[in-house]
């Protein structure tokens, strides 16, 4: 008889810390799913793709989104997730009646490879879902800490910031450096002067799995932003829309809002949830589960100094900063990933039930 398998047995199968490891992990774990199973994919070089799979009946009207790796360096968490999820229904393949769940495994492939938030362009795919037909967003706040953003005397950036701080206030600030710019390419949270491979990549799925007119829950798996081990449940559909109030039913008092302020989240530019609110209407909601690692400060300073790094061409800089941007987004301790797999499994199964009653 086979031993129970322990949590932290759960962790070490499905946390990978390379791409390379949790791609060949999640198309191996597919065959064993006795459910209904279509799958593609959408390379962006001949090693790297996005690969999508859809679980249970085609043509269900209820579908759980899962998407992993939007900022490619928190690869590891998302598809950590998505394996945890594909582990679960290799044990019990059973989905609540017309509903079918569809992974999108990896949709900054490049970002996961190398270690960094932004894709190969230096575009912040969480910040370019915008309609670039139409003049480009501005970011007054950011152009004014230009000096502090590209300053490699960590003591004097810090003095800069805090300037601006005691100035506009600490949300000004968050917004100067994360809100989303659209002017310098080398820049952190570049939105892009175009739409980006995941972008793209999103506008094929949609029509590849004709999500039009289905019942929608949504869950874009982050890391990085919030205290430690949390698991926060963040909704940006704005208040008073069909979708802000879906997930207060769906989610209850742990879904929070950016533009409302209960979120640790600011309000951003360009968020991917926005392409899925214009298809929802009236019909689910999009959430990103953000697991928070260390301190707001530490996010900026680690995802500056990988600009920088980039920016120098210096190798040594380079790795040293893979190596903090990889421990910022997903701790190595066992037991903070211990507690995404639990967090993560309460959501999906909150998202379930939500789209079974609604």
């Amino acid at each position: 008889m086979n031993q129970p398998t322990t949590l932290m047995d759960e962790v070490r199968i499905t946390f990978s810390d390379s791409y390379e490891h949790a791609h060949k992990r999640f198309l191996d774990q597919l065959p064993s799913i006795s459910l209904p199973i279509q799958t593609c994919n959408f390379p962006l070089t001949s090693e790297l793709t996005t690969e999508a799979a859809w679980l249970g009946p085609p043509d269900a009207e209820r579908i759980v989104i899962l998407i992993s790796a939007t900022h490619g360096v928190e690869g590891p968490v998302g598809t950590a997730v998505q394996l945890d999820t594909l582990t679960r229904l290799q044990r019990r393949p059973v989905l609540p009646p017309n509903t079918a769940m569809l992974m999108i495994f990896a949709l900054n492939p490049y970002g996961f490879v190398m270690h960094r938030r932004c894709d190969g362009d230096g575009i912040d795919l969480n910040r370019n879902f915008i309609d670039f037909s139409e003049p480009l967003p501005k970011n007054p706040g950011y152009v004014q800490l230009m000096e502090a953003i590209y300053c490699n005397d960590s003591i004097r950036r810090q003095q800069l910031f805090d300037a601006y701080r005691r100035t506009h206030g600490e949300a000004a600030y968050e917004i100067a450096i994360s809100g989303g710019q659209y002017t310098d390419p080398h820049g952190p949270f570049y939105g892009g002067q175009a739409p980006g491979h995941g972008n793209r990549t999103v506008e094929q799925l949609i029509h590849h799995f004709d999500l039009e007119g289905r019942h929608l829950a949504v869950i874009d798996v982050h890391s990085g932003l919030g205290p430690y081990g949390h698991g926060e449940v963040i909704s940006d559909h704005m208040p008073g829309t069909t979708g802000f109030s879906v997930a207060k039913k769906w989610y209850g008092a742990a879904a929070t809002a950016s533009a409302d302020g209960t979120s640790t989240s600011v309000p951003k530019a360009g968020l991917l949830d926005y392409r899925w609110h214009k298809l929802m209407q009236e019909r689910g909601c999009f959430i990103t589960l953000e697991f928070g690692t260390y301190p707001i400060q530490n996010l900026f300073d680690v995802v500056l100094n990988d600009h920088l790094s980039w920016k120098s061409g210096d190798p040594e800089s380079i790795k040293q900063s893979a190596a903090a941007m990889r421990e910022h987004f997903c701790p190595a301790d066992g037991y903070w990933r211990e507690l995404i797999l639990l967090k993560s499994r309460q959501v999906i199964e909150q998202a379930m039930k939500g789209l079974t009653d609604a």
